[in-house]
């Protein structure tokens, strides 16, 4: 059963928490007092597009069909085709066309969560041509392809893609350097306090919520200096809490909790697969 403490949790994504939902904290008479039309965002997605992630539809089709689909079919057609061929499993000679259809759809598609999709399907395949895929797409130019990347490359072996990995913490983006940040922690622990000092700084809300969560997995004094700091000062609520609670966990426990892939449950934001689709950390 999963520790509900479990460090891989990581912080909860400050969009989803209760205080900043409408009309937290209020006390309205009756419904006439709730208040309902908001100037809100909905997007255009389609219930097609909204709907991509559920593969039950195309399960029992056939690998030529779903290699056929992620070719040449519509746009969720080519996501879902890429999703499901990620736990498709296949003969030695099956495999191989498998891995060329998601690395030509990682690296051409003009759809980026088609490329999302299709490098993290890839990083669960394995094998070199993911590392060499995963690697070229830190350089796309949408973000969550980026993130995605470090999560696939963090997956295949963070060690031997340490430097790329490194180089995604002055991406622009807060997801990319977000990722980058949770897997040079896994791969260093301790040893990675001089990043995590640099990112409890990060413009980022969600980066300095991140590092302050992992600055709970170090024990020296430093980390608790800049942990005390920032639940003092950071101008994110959500920073503060999550500061407040590193100083009170064990370190030792944490790190060793704190392990294993980035998560797929993690982060529910657009683009992010489940550490980027709702996004791999």
């Amino acid at each position: 059963m999963r520790d509900p403490e479990e460090a891989t949790d990581g912080p909860p994504d400050p969009g989803l928490h209760p205080e900043n939902s409408p009309g937290f904290d209020a006390d309205p008479d009756g419904l006439e007092d709730i208040e309902v039309d908001r100037d809100v965002t909905i997007g255009e997605a389609s219930l097609a597009e909204l709907a991509v992630s559920d593969t039950e539809p195309v399960e029992d089709d056939a690998l030529a069909d779903l290699l056929d689909s992620l070719a040449d079919g519509s746009v969720v057609a080519r996501r879902r085709a890429a999703l499901a061929l990620a736990e498709r499993t296949s003969a030695d000679e099956d495999a191989t066309q498998v891995v060329t259809a998601l690395a030509r759809a990682a690296t051409t598609d003009e759809d980026g969560e088609v490329r999302q999709f299709a490098v993290e399907a890839l990083a669960k395949h394995g094998g070199r041509e993911a590392g060499d895929v995963a690697r070229r797409l830190t350089d796309d130019p949408e973000p969550w392809v980026r993130a995605e990347a470090v999560v696939a490359l963090d997956r295949l072996d963070r060690a031997e893609y340490a430097e790329t990995i490194t180089e995604a913490l002055s991406d622009e983006h807060h997801a990319v350097r977000r990722n980058a940040l949770v897997s040079l922690f896994k791969r260093r622990g301790e040893d990675a306090l001089p990043v995590l000092l640099v990112a409890v700084d990060d413009e980022s809300e969600r980066v300095r919520e991140w590092a302050t969560h992992l600055l709970g997995g170090v024990d020296d004094e430093r980390a608790e200096s800049a942990l005390r700091e920032a639940a003092e000062t950071d101008e994110s609520g959500i920073v503060r809490k999550t500061a407040e609670r590193s100083l009170s966990v064990d370190a030792g426990s944490f790190r060793r909790q704190f392990s294993g892939t980035l998560d797929e449950t993690d982060q529910p934001l657009p683009g992010e697969d489940a550490l980027n689709r709702t996004p791999d950390l």
